[in-house]
């Protein structure tokens, strides 16, 4: 009896983890592995990105509330002066939702970076980059499923 050789399919190369130690932070194939001291400048840039965020959420807030105050009086204003209000309140707003959205991005971004999924793609589990990630700190996918999102959307 002749015994077959049966194929054996080339099994994908593992995700790369960080050495013991050190935050299991995923990485790509080639790329070293996070040291903590890496991880913790992460850590810190992401912090302090968040205080910035945060001190511009106030500051947009208390800007919001003067021209919410000063929209009240229109007496005297003709229609470019009430448009341009206008224009400048929903300008004011869409700086403060980008702000939280960057503020909740960020915070999640620590999150990740705290229970060691920091730096896995959301969509498809694989690295996202080191370099992309101490580029753009707030990125959740890699860049073929960015991409792909990209081109859907």
């Amino acid at each position: 009896m002749v015994a077959k050789k049966t194929g054996t399919a080339e099994k994908p190369e593992p995700v790369p983890q960080a050495r013991a130690g050190a935050e299991a932070l995923a990485v790509r194939p080639g790329e070293d592995p996070w040291t903590e001291a890496e991880a913790e400048e992460a850590r810190a840039g992401l912090r302090a990105d968040a205080e910035r965020i945060r001190a511009e959420i106030d500051a947009s807030g208390q800007a919001l509330a003067g021209l919410m105050r000063d929209s009240g009086g229109g007496a005297g204003d003709d229609e470019a002066d009430t448009g341009t209000k206008n224009i400048t309140r929903e300008h004011e707003l869409s700086l403060a939702a980008n702000a939280r959205e960057m503020l909740r991005q960020t915070e999640q971004a620590l999150v990740r970076l705290d229970e060691g999924t920091y730096g896995s793609c959301e969509n498809c589990g694989n690295a996202i980059g080191k370099a992309r990630l101490q580029a753009f700190p707030r990125a959740t996918l890699c860049v073929d499923c960015k991409q792909k999102q990209e081109r859907r959307g």
